[in-house]
């Protein structure tokens, strides 16, 4: 077979295991495997200490803070808080992926459980879920399990006291004891109905990615037509930029109406959505823009790999992903900046939630703005057909 011994064909299949390696990694290298670190969550102890009346005392909210503290299989970094409303704040402020609350008279109301007249205790769990639908899970599941490996040794020690008694014990008394601490769990920022569990930022993100990549591309070959026609190259990048920039204001708008019409997607403030999601198209609109312009459809692999190689990260904690990974992609590319901004719009109180964000993209927009008109003094394009 002649196709064997011709160089293009093990050329191609050389071609084909770079391409597989190269985007291997990029969907698939940064992400699986990938495991929780130093997740930001905040404590608040307000029990206080209980005087025994064997003359000891009864600390379980110290007790609580320093075994979870020693936890090291918990992937969490604490952060302790003097009360329920700071806690909330830095969740607000997207500080923490949650928060634990040890409520004043937590030693008080296990000790109850051993008396006539038992007051039974609860702690709160509050996940942050609008920041991380992925972390808010870790933090719910692992703390839950932990209080509960807790609460059995709680349970062990109250029993223990209970068998120097000799008075008989109630059934309900014994059923508290059994699980004496009651485990109460709390959403804040939670992304709505049809929000794809809360990645609903990274899909817009995406879908705008791809929709300014189709519009740069269209105008960047009508553009090259009329610098063709003798027409000043200047004055039709401008006209480029102005046209794309409407083109991105009608998609992005469009987009939203979609979403919301035709799929159900919740969202607190559709305008102000749009507002952000018009910010982060033309951010993406002048970056493929201007790289069109400046060295052709060699552009396009650039573009490309930075699509697959952001994409997989979108959705996840920065705290799940590799160092490197944190550091070479997630730390800069605007894919990301995009899909933080829109889940603080959407999620967190609109634009100024935003903020930081929107300032970035902002002056990454008009970095690549200058950048695409001064294209436009580029000499010998006119009628060079070479960069396509």
């Amino acid at each position: 077979m002649r196709i064997l011994k011709e160089k293009m064909t093990w050329l191609g299949v050389a071609i084909v295991l770079v391409v597989l390696i190269v985007f291997g990694f990029a969907m698939m290298g940064s992400v699986l495997g990938s495991e929780p670190k130093e997740l930001p969550v905040a404590l608040v102890v307000l029990d206080q200490p209980m005087e025994l009346p064997t003359g000891g005392t009864l600390e379980i909210g110290k007790m609580i803070q320093a075994t979870l503290s020693s936890n090291s299989a918990l992937p969490f970094v604490w952060y302790v808080v003097g009360s329920e409303e700071e806690a909330r704040k830095g969740l607000d402020n997207r500080d923490y992926y949650g928060a634990l609350v040890l409520p004043a008279g937590l030693s008080n109301g296990l000790y109850s459980l051993v008396t006539s007249s038992p007051v039974y205790p609860h702690v709160k769990i509050i996940s942050n879920e609008g920041m991380s639908t992925q972390a808010s899970t870790v933090v719910t599941q692992a703390l839950g399990q932990a209080l509960r490996m807790i609460s059995v040794e709680l349970s062990l020690q109250l029993l223990e006291q209970l068998g120097q008694q000799k008075e008989q014990v109630p059934v309900e008394t014994a059923k508290a004891l059994v699980t004496p601490v009651n485990i109460q769990k709390e959403v804040i920022h939670s992304p709505g109905m049809n929000n794809a569990s809360g990645n609903a930022p990274a899909l817009l993100t995406q879908i705008m990615w791809i929709g300014s990549l189709v519009t740069g591309i269209i105008l960047f070959l009508v553009s090259k037509k009329d610098v063709a026609a003798a027409s000043s190259r200047w004055s039709v990048i401008a006209v480029q930029a102005i046209v794309g920039l409407a083109i991105i204001s009608i998609a992005s708008g469009f987009t939203i109406w979609m979403a919301m019409s035709w799929y159900d997607m919740e969202m607190a403030d559709a305008g102000v959505t749009w507002l952000f999601l018009w910010l982060a198209g033309s951010t993406f609109f002048l970056l493929q823009s201007s790289l069109l312009n400046w060295i052709g459809f060699r552009a396009m692999p650039l573009l490309v790999l930075l699509m697959f190689f952001s994409i997989p990260l979108l959705n996840m904690a920065p705290e799940f992903l590799p160092q490197i990974t944190r550091d070479w992609i997630y730390s800069w590319t605007p894919l990301r900046f995009a899909t933080g901004g829109l889940r603080e719009v959407m999620y967190f109180g609109g634009l100024d939630a935003a903020s930081s964000n929107a300032l970035i993209l902002g002056g990454v927009a008009v970095g690549f703005l200058v950048l695409l008109l001064a294209s436009g003094f580029k000499a010998g394009r006119k009628n060079n057909q070479k960069d396509v």
